[in-house]
């Protein structure tokens, strides 16, 4: 995997799923029309579904995808083309369904403290690489660093996913 550069769009710590991808949508069922729903009611963050572009990063502080279950929270956030979610820690359940769907979460020790301290902003250039965990924020120098995507998480998300890790697997 190669480094990533996007905007920061900064959350703060317990970001449920509601508030990821609210109840009310679960109806959806095309991850590609999911992201036009993604941080609605996310207080500050409502305009995110329209401003979002591919390659930009959601940046969280603890307990990230916190609450329910729902995979339409990994999938509003994969088909809006975040490449992935850097946060502090996420809800076991979110983890799983991200791996699970091919999608990258990077543990990141400190960032919500760079967050408290302004040093990754809301619309800061990031600059992000998978394979060793480096972040850099380009507007304040920051410098951080997350846990690695694992060869075995990087080979389900080259797969599209658990399932297609599977079949691919057995057939091999």
């Amino acid at each position: 995997m190669s480094i990533q550069r996007g905007r920061a769009w900064v959350f703060g710590d317990n970001v449920d799923t509601d508030l990821i991808y609210h109840n009310k949508y679960l109806a959806e069922t095309d991850p590609a029309q999911m992201p036009q729903y993604a941080f609605e009611y996310y207080p500050g963050q409502e305009d995110f579904a329209k401003k979002v572009q591919p390659g930009d990063f959601v940046v969280a502080g603890k307990n990230f995808g916190c609450g329910s279950s729902r995979e339409h929270a990994v999938y509003c956030l994969k088909f809006a083309g975040v490449p992935c979610v850097l946060a502090e820690t996420c809800s076991r359940i979110y983890y799983r369904n991200a791996i699970n769907n091919g999608y990258p979460v990077l543990f990141v020790d400190g960032i919500s403290a760079a967050i408290r301290d302004g040093r990754i902003r809301n619309g800061d250039m990031l600059e992000v690489d998978l394979t060793t965990g480096e972040i850099h924020d380009l507007d304040t120098d920051a410098r951080l660093h997350g846990d690695a995507v694992s060869d075995l998480e990087h080979e389900i998300m080259e797969a599209g996913g658990l399932f297609q890790y599977m079949k691919k697997t057995a057939e091999g």
